[in-house]
């Protein structure tokens, strides 16, 4: 079983090296390491039933890229470390098409506008139709991009591991405007997928800073800085915003890699309220409460409206949890065994657990419309959902992240 610190070690990111630190001793004693916690049988109280698989390509194990399932409303979209790209139809799981591209593929698909954009590992971009599958054009951006892409009417927003922030046009992948923020030395691996607010474009980068850009001119509407950098070290000061953040009306939720979860009002980037929380997996949200995960696998939600914690859950420690999502009445994670966990979204207690195959998961779990849809190492996409009692109330409506397009 690899260790918890061997993985934790392959997320760091030295600039000007390509070499990962490899000293397991880094962040403590061998002799002395914890191991992951061993799953505890409990009364299962929903039931999960898997629609269907399917095999998108070949195997991602522990290279921490961007690749997770999307859809438009009418079908799902997915894409594999090998270069495969795969149109399915949600309902039956059939696959509608594939493009077999000769890349290793990092961050994708970006679905909108009738086009599916996926990222090289070489900092290529493709764009393929989504009704066919068929290329229609690519691009050189010059650096690795670890975030989804994300499209918006004429405009395909790409943001790279050099803390650049880049609009192509849709129509022909020329690069439009491009903004740069500050690097650190030393950051954590891994990038937050841009969001797009109406005219604005919102990013989160490995300075620790929320940045506003206007998306037709590029110009920056304004910076909050989400965690100070503090310590001596460079180990100390990672404040990187790598993981998800939600948007909830005109409220934005971010969180930072030692650093906080806080709360942002979109017109202004006033921070609203912040909590001492670190996570470099993001946040996500209903319509009452926010959810994360800590660095050592402490599920936490804490409500939208003030930053307070109201559970947390310790039963997956060192399970190198995925940040949990929202659905139905639940929340749901994946880990590096390959199960599914799913948590009551009200106190955090366990209801229900399955497991999706041998290899880790490692990309979040996304949610479209009633259906579930997680994507593992392995390259193995599958779809759930919830089956309930007639009789069973109906749950809140569940925050959608603003450019899914389901």
């Amino acid at each position: 079983m690899k260790t918890k610190c061997c993985r934790l070690v392959r997320t760091i990111l030295l600039l000007g090296a390509s070499v990962c630190v490899a000293a397991c001793g880094l962040f403590g004693d061998d002799d002395e390491e914890l191991e992951p916690a061993e799953l505890i049988d409990f009364d299962t109280k929903i039931k999960i039933k898997r629609l269907w698989s399917a095999k998108l390509g070949g195997d991602a194990e522990f290279l921490r890229v961007a690749l997770q399932p999307m859809g438009d409303g009418n079908r799902i979209y997915a894409a594999s470390y090998d270069g495969n790209v795969s149109a399915f139809d949600p309902e039956s799981g059939k696959r509608i098409w594939r493009s077999e591209l000769d890349l290793d593929l990092t961050a994708g698909p970006g679905v909108g506008n009738g086009l599916v954009v996926v990222i090289a590992a070489n900092g290529v971009v493709v764009a393929l139709g989504a009704n066919d599958g068929n290329e229609r054009w690519r691009t050189e951006v010059g650096g690795e991009s670890l975030a989804r892409p994300v499209i918006d009417d004429d405009t395909v927003v790409i943001q790279t591991v050099d803390n650049r922030l880049r609009a192509l046009e849709a129509f022909d992948g020329s690069e439009r405007w491009v903004v740069l923020q500050s690097m650190p030395r030393l950051t954590v691996r891994g990038s937050a997928s841009p969001l797009i607010l109406g005219p604005t474009v919102v990013a989160g980068f490995d300075n620790g800073r929320l940045v506003a850009v206007n998306i037709e001119t590029g110009d920056v509407s304004w910076e909050t800085l989400l965690a100070p950098p503090s310590g001596r070290s460079d180990l100390e000061r990672l404040s990187d915003i790598d993981g998800a953040m939600a948007v909830v009306g005109q409220d934005i939720y971010a969180a930072g890699y030692q650093g906080r979860l806080a709360a942002v009002a979109a017109e202004s980037g006033q921070m609203l309220w912040a909590a001492e929380i670190s996570s470099n997996e993001g946040v996500s949200a209903d319509w009452s409460s926010l959810y994360t995960v800590q660095d050592n696998g402490t599920l936490i939600a804490v409500s939208r409206r003030n930053g307070a914690e109201t559970w947390r859950q310790d039963a997956l420690l060192r399970r190198e949890p995925t940040l949990p999502v929202p659905f139905n009445t639940t929340v749901v994670t994946g880990d590096f065994e390959g199960y599914l966990h799913f948590f009551s979204n009200v106190d955090g207690t366990p209801v229900a657990r399955v497991k999706l195959g041998g290899a880790a998961i490692t990309s979040d779990p996304v949610v479209v419309a009633d259906r579930l849809y997680v994507q593992s190492d392995a390259g193995t996409l599958a779809a759930y959902v919830i089956q309930q009692n007639k009789s069973r109330r109906t749950a809140p409506d569940i925050a959608e992240p603003v450019d899914e397009g389901a």
